[in-house]
């Protein structure tokens, strides 16, 4: 789903490290990754998370976690964000905002952090609940030295320069 509208509820979501509200940009991911999270299929874990990318062109891709019978089929809400976003085209990511109904918020799984790493040398991130305060972050905070694509190239570089990379 791509929107690039602004048409989400008018409360103030409070930085908990700052005080201070949200900026607009971030507040509309929050309030989008919140009503995705009412588009969670969750039988199994009943943990519904909704996830709302913005890509670096302004759009925004909403994601909300999809879970399988056979639980390594589980789709994370962050995922299906990033593949809508991929799939539109987008290959840059500028922010997410993730909704758990935790408190304080949870952060993104191993896995989430890396697919978003693909996209984003740095990425702001909101974490969030469905109400109350937001908890802001980076993806190099949550993901220090994270493996990147230029890692590849570089082994791909160190193969060519000696011969089987021996």
């Amino acid at each position: 789903m791509v929107n690039r509208s602004s048409s989400v509820s008018s409360d103030v979501i409070v930085d908990m490290a700052t005080g201070e509200p949200l900026p607009p940009l971030l507040h509309d991911l929050a309030e989008r990754a919140r009503q995705a999270q009412a588009l969670a299929y969750a039988p199994y874990s009943r943990f519904p998370v909704g996830a709302a990318l913005r890509s670096r062109d302004g759009r925004v891709f909403v994601g909300a976690n999809v879970e399988n019978a056979s639980y390594g089929l589980t789709v994370c809400a962050e995922r299906t964000a990033m593949y809508q976003a991929v799939l539109a085209g987008a290959r840059q990511v500028a922010a997410i905002a993730i909704c758990t109904n935790l408190s304080p918020p949870a952060a993104p799984c191993g896995m989430c952090r890396q697919t978003l790493a693909e996209f984003a040398e740095e990425a702001q991130i909101v974490l969030l609940s469905p109400s109350g305060q937001a908890q802001v972050t980076t993806l190099s905070t949550l993901l220090p030295q994270a493996f990147r694509p230029s890692a590849l190239i570089a082994t791909t570089e160190a193969k060519d320069d000696h011969g089987r990379g021996e």
